[in-house]
């Protein structure tokens, strides 16, 4: 009995094979308390932006045009909150892919009616290539992201080569990028791969001081009594 034959692909058949993206969270199971979960189903056709694989007139879930900045990772939402409010003037969109994040924020957003703050509850990656339109962000936000400290799963950060040149491409001539991280090595990290990218430019030497409109989170709070560092970085897209 003969074998079958091998039938080998050529290289352009091989070079057409998707490629699995890398995210940079996982879905945890995570606890949504009841006024959560009510947010959810009640408050997100108000505030929230629903998910679409197109382009977004950013000035329409505001009815105005304003500058507008991108938020990834919002957590729970005060510091998120806080700062649209200081800046009334300019629209504010956050991205975030947990249910107890995202109802919270929209709570916290209904208890404020903070008229300048929405929330997309999608993997960022996916929302900046396909709803953010080229050289559309005045800002971009990303305050503590995970940091997955063990060195096997160092792939998995978000700030990486490909995704800071999707941000720099999203990003107005003198819109600037915002990074913060309690990790010494992440924030290492952060510093070489955005000053890698020749469409930004370090507004500092290195590290940045925490700009007045950048909240000290509780739990920042408690790590700086501690004797832990933070780190923030501003770039600016040339």
């Amino acid at each position: 009995m003969t074998n079958p034959p091998v039938t080998k692909k050529n290289p352009s058949e091989q070079d057409q094979r998707p490629i699995r993206p890398i995210r940079s969270f996982v879905h945890r199971r995570s606890h949504v308390t009841p006024g959560q979960r009510r947010a959810l189903e009640t408050l997100a056709p108000r505030w929230a932006i629903p998910f679409q694989p197109q382009p977004l007139a950013l000035a329409e879930p505001f009815a105005r045009e304003a500058a507008t900045i991108l938020e990834i990772g919002s957590g729970m939402g005060e510091a998120t909150l806080a700062i649209a409010q200081q800046r009334p003037n300019e629209n504010f969109i956050a991205v975030e892919v947990y249910d107890a994040g995202v109802g919270a924020l929209l709570r916290h957003i209904d208890e404020a009616q903070c008229q300048n703050l929405r929330i997309i509850q999608h993997d960022a990656v996916e929302v900046l290539q396909t709803m953010i339109p080229l050289e559309s962000l005045a800002g971009v936000h990303i305050f503590f992201p995970d940091p997955w400290p063990k060195k096997r799963h160092h792939k998995r950060r978000l700030i990486q080569p490909p995704f800071v040149e999707l941000l720099a491409q999203r990003l107005q001539i003198g819109g600037y990028v915002h990074c913060a991280t309690d990790w010494a090595d992440y924030a290492e990290q952060m510093l070489e791969v955005l000053s890698q990218n020749p469409k930004l430019q370090n507004r500092y030497t290195d590290f940045a001081p925490r700009p007045d409109y950048r909240p000290l989170t509780k739990f920042e709070q408690r790590g700086l009594r501690l004797g832990h560092g933070v780190w923030d970085l501003i770039f600016v897209r040339q």
